[in-house]
């Protein structure tokens, strides 16, 4: 047990853990200190981030160019750990970018907050008091929306929800926000405090006011289609007619849906990551929206209705382009830059883009080479990394595993091999 372990320097923090958990090695400080910014001034503003820190922890950054949405081409930057995602986008970026690329629509940008409360008394007097009251609680607020009134945005409507036929006493006020580009979890907050603090009375016992990162009003849709006979394989009525029983599968088992929403989120969480939005905030809203007929079921959809193969998704995406750490971060500003400086609503359609493509890659892996074939061979690469191989032993060992199942034995033996000659 340690107390004021914050108010340490940072090379206290350091010292510390590496006696208590490290036995004094110093190659726990040499790596520590290794992930360093050489500019102080750069590494500061990391140190500022959040609390108690000690180091960087490095993602891969990469590009995945030829993105045409609704007719504007853009370079999608991606932050990963994971082998073959960004190489998977770039690829049907390029390939949809030649059938007139991905469209997308902006289906609502609302915003929810919450104040939970618990009322013991009549119905009937609540909804009265809130009645005289709700003029009120949006005043109480004016002097947090007025610039984003100002943007157009703020406060749209407060709702009182009765919900107490599922917790005794609980009510709630629901209260919608448009919160332009800015993702809007201080802005949001803040006014729902304001308005708890306003709505308050002797007889209401607020429990918490926060924001949901539930957002099923603030949505997009990304969607791409063509001539079957265009989809670019071999026999394309019988790839295209597999790609949408993979689909259909995906939206009656959940086993499976999860899996295949995973593959979406592989796209839409690396954009999200790069450009400094919330990925937490996105997973949760968007499982949860999959759910919300009562059973988890796929995010995208296809038909193949008359000849034509149309394959979508529609997203709850809730983020920022202005604010928090997309203004701070350098590489989140660079990556805002990369996209032309979008607007929320166009980093949306960006983001759902991007999950749409991941989506199609997965899908086509799976119904044709199946989908370790890509996996394998950037697995591969990894294994040889982490034995250390040299560049010639790399490229001897990535020829021999031409057309062969790669595992992480077969690698060892065949690397063991070679440097016992």
């Amino acid at each position: 047990m340690i107390s004021g372990f914050s108010k340490l320097t940072k090379e206290e923090k350091i010292n510390w853990l590496v006696e208590n958990y490290f036995d004094n090695n110093s190659n726990a400080i040499n790596t520590i200190k290794q992930y360093w910014h050489d500019d102080k001034k750069l590494q500061q503003l990391h140190d500022d981030f959040i609390e108690n820190t000690v180091s960087n922890f490095y993602l891969p950054m990469g590009v995945a160019p030829n993105f045409l949405i609704n007719s504007k081409e853009y370079a999608v930057p991606m932050v990963t750990e994971e082998s073959s995602v960004v190489a998977a986008a770039s690829l049907v970026a390029k390939f949809w970018s030649t059938k007139g690329g991905f469209k997308t629509t902006v289906l609502g940008t609302t915003k929810i907050g919450q104040v939970h409360f618990m009322f013991a008394g009549d119905t009937a007097t609540l909804e009265r008091y809130f009645k005289e009251k709700k003029i009120a609680l949006v005043a109480a607020t004016a002097s947090i929306t007025k610039n984003m009134e100002k943007r157009g945005g703020g406060i749209l409507d407060i709702k009182l929800v009765d919900k107490t036929a599922e917790l005794e006493n609980y009510y709630q006020l629901h209260i919608t926000f448009e919160t332009k580009d800015s993702m809007g979890a201080n802005f949001i907050n803040s006014c729902l405090e304001a308005i708890a603090e306003e709505f308050r009375n002797d007889a209401i016992e607020i429990v918490m006011s926060i924001l949901s990162n539930y957002v099923p009003e603030c949505l997009v849709r990304a969607e791409v289609s063509c001539k079957i006979e265009e989809l670019g394989v071999s026999n394309p009525q019988k790839f295209a007619e597999k790609f949408y029983q993979a689909v259909k599968i995906a939206e009656i088992e959940p086993y499976r849906a999860v899996t295949h929403n995973k593959g979406i989120m592989n796209g839409v969480d690396a954009v999200v990551i790069a450009t400094g939005n919330d990925f937490r905030a996105v997973e949760a809203g968007v499982h949860a929206y999959a759910a919300r007929s009562g059973k988890y079921t796929s995010l995208s959809h296809c038909t193949i209705d008359d000849g034509v193969f149309k394959f979508w998704l529609d997203l709850p995406l809730a983020l920022g382009t202005v604010g928090g750490i997309t203004a701070l971060h350098p590489l989140a500003k660079l990556s805002l830059e990369m996209l032309q400086q979008p607007s929320a609503k166009e980093l949306m359609q960006i983001i759902a883009t991007a999950g749409l493509a991941q989506n199609f890659a997965a899908l086509r892996a799976l119904t044709t080479s199946g989908i370790q074939h890509g996996h394998m061979k950037m697995h591969l690469q990894n294994i040889l990394n982490q034995l250390g191989a040299s560049l010639r032993e790399k490229e001897k060992i990535t020829k021999f595993f031409e057309g062969k199942t790669v595992s992480h034995a077969a690698v060892v033996s065949k690397f063991e091999e070679i440097n016992q000659r």
